[in-house]
C-alpha cells in the first residue's frame, strides 16, 4: 500500500518553524514526510533534517519521499521522547522541533494494523511493530476497572462504564481478536439514541486503547519538558495536538517554562532566581482554517502551539 500523509497545518507550521537554510531541524514524527518535505524544501545544502518515527514503514517512506531534495538527512528509528538519543545523533543543539502527534493518515488507512475502526483486523495498534504489547493485551487482559480508567481518562467517552462492562462479558465467551468485533461490543454498549449524532462510537474508545498501547502521553510528558533543552537559542519547538488530554499537557509545558519562579505568591519580589527560558511564539494555539477543514476532516480538531528558545 501507498504510504499516504495529508500534513496538517502545514503553511503554519513552516511559518512557525522560521527556518534557516543552513539550520538543524528535527521532524520528531516524520509520518510520510509530508511536513519533513516542507522543511527541507527550505533548507539548502548546507541544511540538515534529522527525521525520526518509531514506524519503521514510516522511515522507509519518509525516506523515499525526501531523496529528491539537496540537503542532509538522518533517518532516526526511535520515540520522540528518547531526546539523549536525538540530541546524540543531531551532534549539536538543533534550529528548529517538529512533533505531530496521535495516528498518522497511512497507519489508519492499513487495515492490518488494527487502528482504524473502519476495518475489521487484528487487534494490534503498535505504532512500533518490533513491540510486543497490542491493542489485544488491553482489551482482553485488563480488568474492568481499568479499561474503564483508560476509555474515560484518554478517550473521554461518556459511555467508559458500559463499554468496559461489555468488554468483560464479551471476553467471557470468547476473546475479542479483531477490530470488528470491538466495535459491535462498543455499539452494543452505548445506547442507539446516543449512536445518532456525533461521530463513529467506537472513535473515542479506539482513541483510548491507542494511547494506551502506545504509552502516547508518557512519552509526551517527557518530551515536552525536555526537548526546549536541546534548542539553539532562536530554536523553535513546534507541537500539533489532536485532543484536550495533549494539549492539555503541551500547555501546562510551555507555561513551567515561561513562568520557572516557584517563589510563594506572597512574595513581593522573586527570590528564587528562576528565569524563563522560552518566549510564546504565539499567544493562542493555531488551528486549521476553513478550507483545510473541508479539504482534510482529519484536522478538526488540531491545535498548533510554539515556544522558542531565548
Amino acid at each position: 500500500m501507498t504510504f499516504r500523509h495529508v500534513p496538517v497545518l502545514y503553511d503554519e507550521v513552516m511559518e512557525s518553524l522560521n527556518i534557516r537554510p543552513d539550520g538543524f531541524y528535527v521532524d520528531g514524527t516524520t509520518g510520510g514526510g509530508g511536513h519533513s518535505s516542507g522543511i527541507c524544501e527550505r533548507l539548502s545544502e548546507a541544511g540538515t533534517l534529522l527525521a525520526v518515527d518509531r514506524d519503521t514503514a514510516a522511515l522507509e517512506a519518509s525516506q523515499k519521499r525526501l531523496e529528491p531534495y539537496s540537503c542532509k538527512k538522518i533517518f532516526l528509528h526511535s520515540n520522540y521522547s528518547e531526546v539523549d538519543r536525538i540530541l546524540e545523533t543531531a551532534g549539536q543543539p538543533v534550529d528548529g522541533i517538529l512533533l505531530d502527534l496521535g495516528v498518522s493518515s497511512f497507519q489508519l488507512d492499513t487495515a492490518e494494523r488494527g487502528f482504524s475502526y473502519m476495518h475489521d483486523a487484528p487487534m494490534d495498534m503498535r505504532m512500533n511493530e518490533d513491540d510486543s504489547f497490542t491493542a489485544y493485551n488491553v482489551v482482553n487482559e485488563y480488568d474492568e476497572k481499568e479499561l474503564h480508567r483508560i476509555i474515560k481518562e484518554y478517550g473521554e467517552e461518556r459511555w467508559a462504564s458500559r463499554i468496559a462492562q461489555f468488554i468483560v462479558r464479551r471476553r467471557e465467551e470468547k476473546p475479542i481478536e479483531t477490530t470488528g468485533e470491538l466495535v459491535e461490543v462498543i455499539k452494543a454498549a452505548i445506547p442507539a439514541s446516543a449512536r445518532r449524532n456525533g461521530p463513529h462510537p467506537a472513535k473515542r474508545t479506539f482513541q483510548a486503547i491507542r494511547i494506551e498501547v502506545n504509552g502516547e502521553l508518557e512519552h509526551l510528558k517527557t518530551a515536552v519538558e525536555r526537548l526546549p533543552d536541546i534548542l539553539a537559542p532562536g530554536g523553535r519547538l513546534a507541537i500539533i495536538t489532536f485532543h484536550s488530554l495533549e494539549d492539555r499537557m503541551v500547555k501546562e509545558a510551555f507555561n513551567a517554562r515561561l513562568n520557572p519562579c516557584t517563589c510563594p505568591p506572597e512574595f513581593p519580589v522573586c527570590v528564587c532566581g528562576k528565569k524563563p527560558d522560552v518566549r510564546k511564539v504565539t499567544r493562542k494555539p493555531i488551528a486549521p482554517g476553513e478550507r483545510e477543514l473541508e479539504e482534510n476532516p482529519r484536522a478538526r480538531s488540531a491545535k498548533l502551539r510554539v515556544i522558542e528558545k531565548i
